[in-house]
């Protein structure tokens, strides 16, 4: 029978900052110079972090940090790692949020954020070529005077780096429309474990094979370094609508979701922000959101201006039909904007509701919204820990916002114990894990929930597959007592409870 467990052929070592060896920095710093390598203790407690809380991710400092500018530093600085046994991390802008770039077992943090040149565009095939440094939104800036734009757009996109968004799959407000990062890359230059460059994917719409660059788009760099991007780019609509509807309850808004889909209608984006959202974006940016709204909608639709303008006024019938006190449609783009930067700056602002806030990622069956936000409002309550609600509507992808202070630990036991009841109800009623923020180290032990030791043990063929040592970002996305042998294990008790069949 195959093997399909990830198993480690030999030890890779646990190795703390303050362990580090002389030769080992000054191997680095040959490979991508001096200024390139930190391995202070100093230097390195920024790169402990992502964007998550401590809530949610142990943090652990990495033993050093590198930050290549070519491919072949990249390589270079790999094969390093694997000729001292080190574990290898790869890194963009830190902005992730399931502590997917932090080094849980120490070792070699690659930080990509120096590989940012947009190296070609062709318009005529409408696609790009990119390093991984490249900032989300820049991209789309570079583009915008051909009439194209990189569809793609995490609230972080300002910050959020081209290589974090093909880790994580990233989403964003339109992926609703456009689809995630994945519908948007057509080939990645990677360098394998063993610091060889390889290229998979390319230009063609449909290549030949197994869809490597699709399995690479996800993978949390648990399979290898991303160091060139082949994008895709979208041509800019004709005309663009934004609308903002205002409803007296979060559940009149849910229902007007709901109705809006099921009238065939597919907006680009479709977010939902709760009251005290609002209570926290609206003083701080103007954006025009009733401060009495139980929830607000936004709604954006594109394309022909002919059907832009009927969809619009479809929309709006069907928001009044559901209990909205007000629709309101932005005159023009500067009006346009405003409103899109409420949304997009919505969880900046809650430091002004509490010092600190941990930001969920789950999803739901978009029918189901009604009542789960309403299951979240009884966690709210049962736990005394408010939390708001601001998420992408259109496709059940939940983000509540659960705001405490980090430095109190009752509150930071109260954090834990909702976000438990919180993913348990989602995935009860048939919702998933992530819907774009990862796995990571946050949600690897829900993943049991979903997954059974058979899906996961083949899921770790593939990593073994690509990665047989074990040492790209380890001690991710599988829960622990999954890893090594163990998962062989809970393997064969699958297959035996299922088949009958009890593998040597």
């Amino acid at each position: 029978m195959a093997q399909y467990a990830y198993e480690r052929s030999r030890t890779i070592h646990r190795f703390d900052s303050d362990m580090i060896s002389s030769p080992l920095i000054s191997s680095l710093e040959r490979a991508v110079g001096a200024a390139n390598v930190f391995g202070d203790s100093s230097d390195l407690l920024v790169y402990e972090y992502d964007g998550s809380v401590d809530a949610a991710v142990e943090t652990s400092k990495p033993a050093a940090v590198v930050l290549p500018q070519t491919v072949e530093q990249v390589a270079e600085v790999v094969r390093i790692a694997r000729t001292n046994n080190l574990p290898i991390v790869p890194r963009g802008a830190g902005t992730g949020l399931s502590g997917g770039s932090v080094a849980q077992s120490g070792g070699i943090v690659v930080a990509l954020t120096r590989m940012a040149q947009i190296l070609d565009v062709d318009y005529d095939n409408r696609i790009a070529l990119v390093e991984p440094g490249v900032i989300n939104l820049e991209l789309s800036d570079w583009v915008k005077p051909g009439g194209y734009f990189f569809a793609p757009d995490p609230s972080s996109q300002r910050a959020c780096t081209i290589g974090g968004n093909v880790a994580e799959n990233s989403g964003g407000p339109h992926c609703l429309k456009y689809g995630v990062t994945t519908n948007h890359i057509l080939g990645l230059e990677v360098v394998d474990p063993d610091g060889k460059v390889r290229w998979i994917g390319g230009k063609g719409e449909e290549q030949a094979g197994y869809d490597l660059t699709g399995v690479f788009v996800g993978s949390e760099g648990m399979l290898g370094i991303v160091t060139k991007a082949l994008v895709r780019l979208t041509p800019k609509p004709e005309t663009i609508s934004v609308q903002l509807a205002a409803f007296p309850t979060v559940e009149g808004a849910s229902l007007a979701v709901s109705r809006v889909i099921g009238a065939g209608i597919l907006p680009a984006a479709l977010e939902m922000m709760d009251n005290l959202t609002i209570q926290a974006v609206e003083p701080a940016f103007h954006a025009g959101y009733p401060m009495d709204a139980g929830a607000v909608l936004l709604v954006e639709t594109d394309g022909v201006t002919e059907d832009v303008e009927d969809t619009a006024r479809e929309i709006e019938r069907i928001c009044f039909e559901t209990g909205a006190t007000l629709v309101r449609q932005a005159i023009t783009e500067a009006e346009r904007d405003l409103l899109w930067k409420g949304r997009k700056m919505a969880i900046a602002a809650m430091g002004r509701l509490a010092p600190s806030y941990y930001l969920h990622d789950t999803v739901v069956p978009r029918t189901k919204l009604p009542q789960t936000l309403s299951q979240v409002d009884e966690i709210s309550k049962d736990f005394d820990l408010p939390i708001a609600n601001v998420f992408h509507a259109g496709d059940g992808n939940l983000h509540p916002l659960m705001l405490f202070d980090r430095m109190n630990k009752t509150d930071i036991e109260k954090v834990v114990g909702a976000s438990k009841e919180l993913i348990e109800y989602c995935v009860s009623i048939g919702g998933a894990l992530s819907g774009e923020h990862g796995i990571g180290t946050e949600k690897r032990d829900y993943m049991t929930l979903v997954y059974t030791g058979e899906d996961l043990a083949a899921m770790a063929g593939i990593k073994q597959a690509f990665d047989p040592n074990g040492v790209m970002n380890p001690e991710k996305l599988f829960p622990k007592g999954y890893m090594c042998g163990e998962v062989r294990a809970h393997y064969n008790a699958a297959l035996a409870q299922k088949y009958g069949i009890y593998p040597l």
